[in-house]
């Protein structure tokens, strides 16, 4: 069995964005949930000489549970760079993430 959802969100004027998607999937008694999201936000910067832009973060953490019979992954990065579009400069931020859960189904008795 596979479910899939799918979301891909833009702002009216174009300055946002937002694209997640979800999976889980049952195969040989495994559950797996994967969820990801990218997020983009796009600022105009008037003073080039005040730019402030976020540091550059990473973020990792692995949880593995034996007695659970479970899983668990987790990636967040966040980011920015700057860009020249029709003459104005511009401050790109983005963050994306990425979660993986494992989960190990009960045996059914037939």
């Amino acid at each position: 069995m596979r479910d899939l959802l799918f979301k891909n969100l833009t702002s009216d004027d174009h300055r946002r964005k937002i694209i997640a998607s979800s999976e889980i999937v049952e195969k040989q008694g495994v559950r797996s949930i994967i969820r990801r999201h990218f997020i983009c936000m796009v600022k105009e910067i008037k003073d080039e000489r005040n730019i402030q832009k976020p540091l550059p973060h990473l973020y990792i953490l692995k949880e593995h549970n034996t007695r659970e019979q479970k899983e668990k992954f987790f990636c967040k990065i966040k980011g920015s760079l700057c860009a020249v579009h029709k003459g104005k400069l511009l401050l790109v931020i983005f963050m994306h993430s990425l979660k993986i859960d494992l989960v190990t189904l009960p045996q059914q008795v037939n």
